[in-house]
């Protein structure tokens, strides 16, 4: 707490004392430094930070820290910004070099200056910006602080940002439409409005604009304003006509002057409006009409066309009889002025003309009317035909009867009375057309006749039938009677796929969304009972999707084949009849398998338990491997990555072989690793970790190390106590388990009295078991048989242990003679007896005499025993590198003599206690 009051305290008075150098240094006796000093500088804008601006101290002339003066400048030099405002975090100020770089904020120039006359201000810094294209027209203002007061000044920067061609020119609107009229002559200018805009200055804004395609008639030129603004003008190039080409759609691009230019482009419409540049015409000059007598007033006698190639107003077109037409003609025949028919309006009678000519005109505006003359021929009747006189029973409307389909056989449709006007003759009438419809007498009435249907109607065969009654008198007289007959639909048919079974196929691991197909169906009703939407069935899984009214199906999520190879679903299609109709098709999907899935082992490690010396390429397991693809992609090859040497893998089946017998004693064991590898494209693979356990067999028997040689002996001295250990024998097995369990026994003896030694059948101890005699003195020799616990044959070995009781070995050739000589021993055929389990032996009842006797003098004995044992270990190491030849000579078979000149050796000397 009392460092922070002490920066607070130091803070205040270092503002102080900057107000105070800004107001009182320009008047005291540092005025010589007093005036403000401005350095101009300038840089492109969108530099990346640290890039060097200018150095303050060497512009200014000033000594720095690395100057020749750097020793007398106490205190150094320092920069400081005047203001931390908005603009000054567009640099970064060496407070001790005075080096002005850039900072991480990047100078975007069109930003910081928007095209005005007037500034914006940022704090105390400024950015200028004024309508001049100069570089100078955007400055970034900042006010710098140097001290010490010695070296005191306010120096101005003026940093000019200059325009980089970094913005590319854009149209306001992404369509401009223009129109132009059909007559505009030659070389017509017209303005574009929405020119294109370009925040970048001079040569880097907009310089030039082009036409895509100008259809041969059209180009564009640009003018400058004196602000150096630039409108693009369309000029006709060529002579335009509506009624060739109404429109015409280009691109019009903008291109700045940068360097590479950028461009923006924008769709240009140039609609041509019409002039009335075109008359009415007439198809024929002359249209002849032949019109009966007896022809009732109202009846239709021709309808005139003429035809006007402009639009709107310009192609309105009226009708008129020309001056050249007489009024009886006017008044007999009436000409309407919009349509052009011409009817009958008054009853032609004996006086009226039978030729009749009528010129009639097509007015259009501003045009020479066109002419068709229609000559009228009035043929005269001594006679009136027929009348037929319809009664409708079915909806008629203008001479048009309306049936729905299906409707029942035998519809009436209506009722015709035939009838002669003058009563004279006698009229007959019959049917004319096709359809299902007949005409006939309706009794017990004379002349009435029925129209009836034959049988349904079908709205999708037929719409519209057109027959005609046709009376006749006995003259020979025909009128007829067009009657027109619309069947109405009815949604009497359902939705037809064209597919009933849709089979569809996708890979899996598709896209979301994915497209699967379009279905269609189409319905033969018209209207809204036509109309066709989709729905999928309730079988449906809910990840996919059917669009109701364009029929496009997709699915939802990815689709895993490993999963579900196949999908069966049912789409209905439904009209919007009353009531709907559907119907129902079979969609199936079929997901195509990717290889997306690697082997896989059963099992990450395999043990596998082999007896030694199993023979070779036998059997020794079974790598069971799959892959969840299907074909080629789940097609799966074994390899052995190492060991592949010793072992070798069917890659069909995944059986594991060795190429050689495999021994135990060599190596106990083997970890292989198993690529397992499929047939995919890129292939995937992986690997799983095979530990091979070699089972000992018992095909090594025990070895005997101790002693070396059956012509070995050792001295035992009469005065050694019963209990005393003698010697042993030492053997290994390089089996295991049970095979190398050892057990030792005694199987042939040879001696003044043999029975004094026993042996321990687990350690092969060899002890005395009672007190040595004076008649006991001599050679013993003990056939010792080492034997392992092998299953199903125990192998064994055997050695000679000769020991020589006596006080002294005063005669050593003597020795080695008897040991030279065969012994006679006969071999004890008896097993030993070992315990395996660990058993928890009973102790014998003794007396304790004899235990503290043995106690006595095994501890006087120590010191000695420990001596001999010293000796014994010495002489094992030397003769250590002697024991592999040796070890050959240990076997002495059982059956026959024992040969005890297998080898000389050096009696051993062992004395015991």
């Amino acid at each position: 707490m009392r460092k922070r009051a002490v920066g607070d305290t130091a803070g205040v008075a270092w503002r102080h004392l900057l107000l105070f150098l800004l107001f009182v240094g320009p008047f005291n006796c540092f005025a010589s430094y007093s005036r403000a000093t401005e350095l101009f500088y300038s840089l492109n804008e969108g530099l990346p930070a640290g890039v060097l601006i200018g150095s303050l101290a060497r512009d200014l002339r000033l000594p720095t820290a690395g100057g020749q003066h750097a020793a007398s400048l106490q205190p150094p030099l320092s920069f400081t910004l005047a203001s931390h405002g908005l603009g000054g975090q567009y640099v970064q100020l060496d407070n001790r070099s005075g080096e002005l770089h850039t900072s991480a904020v990047e100078i975007d120039r069109e930003a910081l200056c928007v095209e005005s006359s007037g500034a914006t201000i940022f704090g105390e810094s400024t950015a200028v910006s004024s309508s001049s294209s100069s570089p100078e027209s955007c400055l970034l203002l900042l006010d710098v602080l140097v001290l010490p007061q010695e070296y005191f000044r306010l120096v101005k920067v003026k940093i000019a940002i200059r325009d980089v061609n970094d913005n590319a020119p854009r149209f306001p609107v992404p369509n401009i439409r223009l129109s132009v009229p059909e007559n505009a002559p030659v070389n017509t200018r017209l303005a574009i409005e929405h020119p294109a805009l370009d925040p970048d200055m001079g040569t880097n804004g907009v310089q030039t604009y082009r036409l895509r395609d100008n259809y041969g008639v059209f180009t564009l030129d640009v003018e400058e304003n004196e602000n150096g603004e630039r409108t693009p003008y369309l000029i006709v190039m060529g002579a335009l006509d509506r009624e060739t080409q109404d429109e015409y759609v280009t691109v019009i691009v903008a291109e700045d002057g940068g360097t590479p230019p950028l461009m923006g482009s924008a769709t240009l419409t140039i609609g041509i409006s019409d002039i009335n540049d075109n008359c009415p015409q007439f198809n024929d000059s002359q249209l002849n009409v032949t019109l009966y007598g007896n022809s009732s007033l109202g009846t239709h006698v021709a309808t005139v066309h003429a035809v006007d190639m402009d639009l709107g107003s310009n192609a309105q077109i009226t009708y008129s009889y020309s001056q050249k037409v007489p009024q009886p003609s006017r008044d007999l025949f009436h000409l309407n002025e919009s349509t052009g028919a011409i009817i009958l309006s008054t009853k032609v009678d004996g006086d009226t003309p039978r030729l009749h000519r009528l010129i009639i005109l097509g007015n259009g505006p501003g045009c020479i009317p066109a002419v068709i003359t229609v000559l009228v021929t009035i043929i005269k009747v001594m006679m009136r035909p027929p009348e037929v006189v319809p009664r409708f029973i079915a909806n008629e409307v203008e001479g048009v009867v309306y049936l729905k389909e299906l409707e029942p056989i035998n519809t009436p449709i209506a009722f015709f009375t035939i009838k002669d006007p003058d009563e004279k003759y006698k009229v007959s009438c019959y049917l004319d057309g096709d359809g299902p419809f007949r005409l006939s007498p309706y009794k017990p009435y004379n002349n009435e006749y029925l129209l009836e249907t034959t049988k349904p109607l079908d709205f999708e065969t037929q719409q519209l039938y057109e027959i005609s009654v046709v009376a006749w008198n006995s003259e020979g007289f025909h009128v007829k009677k067009v009657v027109k007959v619309q069947v109405l639909d009815d949604n009497d048919n359902s939705p037809v796929f064209s597919e009933q079974l849709i089979e569809l196929s996708i890979e899996e691991n598709n896209v979301p969304n994915a497209f699967l197909t379009k279905l269609h169906a189409t319905d033969a009703d018209s209207g809204e009972r036509g109309q066709v939407s989709y729905f999928l069935g309730p079988d449906a899984p809910s990840y996919f999707a059917l669009d109701k009214t364009t029929g496009v199906l997709t699915v939802s999520t990815q689709l895993d084949r490993e999963e579900k190879e196949k999908y069966r679903y049912t789409v209905k299609a439904v009209d919007s009849g009353f009531p709907p109709r559907e119907s129902i098709a079979t969609v199936t999907i079929t997901v195509l398998d990717k290889n997306d899935n690697s082997p896989r082992f059963i099992n990450k490690d395999f043990s596998f338990f082999v007896p030694e010396n199993f023979p070779g390429f036998g059997e020794i397991g079974v790598i069971s491997v799959t892959d969840a693809d299907a074909g080629q992609n789940g097609w799966v090859a074994l390899s052995v990555l190492n060991g592949s040497d010793i072992f070798v893998i069917d890659t069909g089946k995944g059986v594991l072989r060795a190429k050689v017998s495999l021994d135990r004693e060599q190596q106990s064991s083997y970890v292989l690793w198993i690529e397992a590898v499929d047939g995919g494209d890129p292939a995937l693979s992986s690997t799983a970790k095979i530990t091979i356990l070699l089972l000992d067999i018992n095909d090594n028997p025990p070895l005997v190390l101790f002693p070396q040689s059956n012509m070995s002996y050792l001295l035992v001295l009469p005065s050694t106590l019963p209990g005393s250990p003698i010697t042993e024998v030492y053997a290994v097995d390089k089996d295991t388990g049970m095979n190398a369990v050892i057990a030792y026994s005694i199987i042939g003896r040879r001696g003044p009295r043999p029975e004094s030694f026993r042996i321990d059948p687990k350690t092969g101890n060899i002890t005395l078991e009672e007190s040595l005699m004076q008649n006991d003195y001599g050679l013993y020799r003990l056939l010792v048989k080492v034997s392992d616990h092998g299953y199903p044959e125990p192998l064994h070995s055997t050695v000679m242990v000769n020991l020589f009781v006596n006080d002294t070995v005063s005669n050593e050739s003597y020795i080695e003679s008897l040991l030279r000589k065969e012994p006679d021993i006969s071999v004890e055929e008896k097993q030993p007896q070992i315990s395996i389990e660990p058993t928890h032996k009973k102790m014998e009842s003794a007396s304790c005499m004899p235990t503290l006797v043995a106690l006595s003098i095994i501890s006087l004995g120590s010191i000695a025993l420990v001596t001999g044992m010293g000796i014994y270990i010495c002489l094992r190491k030397e003769k250590k590198h002697h024991r592999a030849d040796e070890n050959l000579e240990v076997q002495i078979p059982l059956n026959g003599r024992i040969n005890l000149h297998m080898l000389e050796k050096k009696p051993v000397e062992i004395s015991n206690i």
